[in-house]
């Protein structure tokens, strides 16, 4: 196998992220790599005889970060990638396939019958009794169920298609292969902490099960990281994706509104999640063989 080259470094994440993911759209095989130094965020051409072909686009990259058509393609790439899972999801449904993850199903009918409810009429509903308060509002009315209730809801078709083609693509292996109370547990904390995050730095206004949708991408990344022998994993090209959008959301290149400290909290909470049942399985693990 082919070393793979150095093509260019650069002193951020976002740009590296975003340059690999245009390689990639354009069929030239790239990946991203961190490497010590001051220039330590890495794109590495995995194959040398695309070497004319990269160069080329890197060097339109330098002179022109900021061209709208690096960010169109992190788009349209998006797109591709919730249309495949829903053509990979099409033919399989089945009784079987319910009966093996009904929370997944569950939280998916429980955000398309808000979204409906939402549309037909009832947003004033949903946003009074659903959404956020003020913190000092929440404590003073004990409404705690509203730390979870904003994952339900979702503000256009496009923001609840995307949530829940990601919940579907990491949930339900997690379910399937840690049973529904695992990703129970996910999904509790990984709305609770990511809402209250996200209320304590710029207010009530948001919603959506994005905060949800990372922290369970985390776990799965870091699962199929700590322990691949357990066959928990996403494709590289999704895990990769879901980090460039992350750090777009910062660096405020999209033309949406992104609850950009809900996302971070979630994947941290996903990551570590994964963490400590990794940690906890491996000290149970090594009680017993000693027993």
């Amino acid at each position: 196998m082919s070393k793979s080259l150095e093509l260019v470094s650069f002193g951020h994440e976002s740009p590296a992220l975003l340059l690999v993911t245009y390689l990639i759209s354009q069929n030239i095989p790239a990946s991203y790599a961190y490497a010590e130094g001051d220039l330590n965020h890495q794109v590495l051409l995995d194959d040398p005889s695309f070497l004319q072909e990269a160069a080329f686009i890197v060097k339109e990259f330098v002179d022109n970060p900021t061209d709208p058509k690096y960010q169109k393609r992190a788009w349209e790439t998006e797109q591709q990638i919730f249309r495949e899972g829903r053509q990979a999801a099409t033919p399989k449904l089945s009784w079987s396939v319910f009966k093996q993850t009904p929370f997944m199903w569950l939280i998916m009918a429980i955000c398309i019958l808000v979204y409906l409810g939402s549309i037909a009429g009832g947003f004033i509903w949903v946003r009074e009794n659903m959404m956020l308060l003020p913190w000092s509002l929440l404590v003073e009315t004990g409404q705690w169920w509203r730390t979870i209730t904003p994952a339900f809801i979702h503000f256009d078709e496009m923001h609840i298609i995307f949530n829940l083609l990601w919940w579907w693509l990491a949930g339900k292996g997690i379910e399937q292969k840690f049973g529904s109370s695992t990703l129970l547990l996910i999904f509790f904390v990984t709305a609770i902490v990511p809402n209250i995050g996200q209320l304590l730095m710029s207010g009530p206004d948001f919603g959506g099960l994005s905060g949800v949708v990372y922290g369970i991408i985390g776990f799965v990344w870091w699962c199929g990281w700590l322990r691949p022998q357990w066959g928990l994993t996403l494709p590289n090209y999704i895990i990769g994706f879901s980090l460039i959008w992350l750090v777009l959301g910062y660096v405020d290149l999209l033309w949406v509104s992104v609850a950009n400290t809900a996302h971070t909290l979630g994947l941290v909470c996903g990551c570590a999640i994964a963490w400590c049942y990794v940690f906890f399985t491996q000290k149970s693990q090594n009680k017993h063989s000693r027993e």
